[in-house]
């Protein structure tokens, strides 16, 4: 592992999964606010808003599950916000720790597939979105959204900040008053706010892919925090995450909610309801609405990749040291814009259906982790990790975490009675339940709970002397 000071060759970012001296620490606290605002204030996300009301729900009881949907996933992923500062680490890397030097690949795997298929869904988007207002193919802009969005991504973490910034500003006055717009220009249908039209399928399908959701980008958090210095509390670092995330999120797919309720479920499209809807404020004001809308895409597709990026390198390190250099990010982050690509190039239609199915596919594969990774850091280990050897592939922890890998399986093979994907699989429980799909509230407490009882036997204070013992090797300035 390279841990002395590199210099940034014409701006561009070089590290990637190694750790962060404390001498190359920078930024401020509440940039995390805009980051995690802006990355869930966006049209993929206005698209999450749509399963009740799809599925037959009413309007207010799918507010009320977007809500409180939000406010749970949110809660997990803002905690993997404090791992950052304090480890100087992305995120994925520190699944070593649970399940081994090699084993880490199981959920690695996973959340390069997640990178990839979000960016298939929100350049769709933004090519249609510039489609409707720039004219031009909607695979041309396709093209053109992922070539800026892999420039931003190379440039790396102080512009990807920079931009979030700049975007929350601009989206606020835009989709303020776009919002405004919606609440005082469109009619929805009789009995869309009767509380006693409660659904408990619909209800569970949007809670659960709400969720989902905010917990899919658990798998990015420290990404974007492991620059901060290491003296920031966990508290506000969970604050300005959380409430920077549940904002953005639970705005966005409010306005889903009501623009499906207005337009009908029917054959809705979430580009030509933008636009509509926008033209009741003022005529054109939708073609800015969405014009602004792909430049978010443009951002949270470069954060896929720039995560993306993160989740190779630590793959092919598993098999063979890497040493972080700036050319292996540039061919990391190409791949993964390459593969999004192809992948958005290639898409069929059906959009809404099969991006639903793939929130609830994620929510399904991060429970177990983050499940493990939470309670390793914050209850196990209590944030005391020796950083050298995560990057052994003969130390400390192993090459298989057979705690963390028995916890995740365990945990997963738990929910699966429970899916409920749509038309492609409903498990027995979720059928007794009229098709209710209860897996997150199954998935958390087993997968949580089952690592921290096989986790008694770790020998913490060995692992504190070796930290101690590593301390110089990891940080120069000690």
């Amino acid at each position: 592992m390279s841990t002395s000071q590199q210099p940034r060759v014409t701006g561009l970012e070089t590290r990637s999964i190694d750790y962060v001296p404390l001498a190359e620490r920078h930024g401020k606290l509440w940039h995390l606010g805009p980051l995690w605002f802006m990355s869930n204030a966006q049209i993929a996300t206005l698209a999450v808003g749509l399963t009740s009301i799809t599925a037959g729900g009413n309007l207010i009881w799918s507010l009320i599950a977007i809500v409180t949907g939000t406010l749970l996933g949110t809660f997990f992923m803002a905690f993997h916000s404090a791992q950052g500062p304090q480890l100087g680490l992305p995120q994925m890397i520190q699944s070593r720790p649970q399940f081994g030097y090699v084993g880490a690949l199981l959920v690695w795997l996973f959340a390069y597939v997640q990178y990839a298929g979000f960016n298939v869904f929100n350049s769709i988007l933004a090519g249609q979105a510039m489609h409707s207002t720039a004219h031009g193919g909607v695979k041309w802009w396709v093209a053109a959204i992922t070539v800026l969005a892999f420039v931003i991504a190379l440039v790396g973490y102080d512009v990807i900040h920079r931009a979030e910034q700049f975007l929350t500003y601009t989206f606020l006055a835009v989709f303020g008053v776009f919002t405004v717009g919606v609440l005082c220009t469109l009619h929805y249908p009789a009995g869309s706010f009767n509380l006693g039209g409660f659904k408990w399928t619909p209800f569970l399908a949007q809670f659960g892919v709400v969720a989902g959701y905010q917990i899919s980008w658990a798998i990015y958090v420290s990404d974007y925090s492991r620059y901060l210095p290491p003296d920031v509390t966990v508290r506000k670092t969970f604050y300005w995450t959380y409430f920077g995330s549940a904002l953005g999120g639970a705005w966005l797919m409010v306005l889903g909610a009501l623009l499906a309720a207005w337009a009908g479920p029917k054959d809705f499209d979430t580009i030509s309801a933008i636009n509509a809807a926008g033209d009741k404020v003022f005529s054109g004001f939708g073609a800015i609405v969405l014009i602004f809308a792909a430049l978010g895409l443009v951002s949270v597709t470069a954060l896929n990749m720039y995560g993306g990026s993160l989740t190779l390198i630590s793959a092919a390190d598993s098999f063979r040291k890497i040493r972080p250099t700036l050319s292996v990010r540039v061919v990391t982050i190409g791949l993964t814009a390459a593969l999004s690509l192809v992948g958005a190039l290639a898409a069929t239609s059906h959009f809404l259906e099969n991006f639903n199915n793939f929130l609830l596919l994620v929510l399904y594969l991060f429970i177990p982790w983050t499940a493990v990774n939470l309670m390793d850091y914050y209850v196990v280990r209590r944030g005391h990790y020796a950083i050298a050897e995560i990057f052994n592939p003969h130390g400390l922890y192993g090459r298989w975490g057979w705690r963390g890998i028995i916890s995740y399986l365990v945990g997963f093979a738990a929910m699966i009675p429970f899916f409920a994907v749509g038309t492609l699989y409903t498990g027995p429980a979720a059928h007794a339940l009229d098709g209710a799909d209860i897996s997150l509230f199954i998935g958390l407490p087993i997968s949580g709970l089952l690592y921290w009882w096989l986790a008694r036997t770790i020998d913490l204070d060995a692992e504190i002397a070796l930290a101690a013992a590593e301390a110089k090797e990891v940080e120069p300035s000690l």
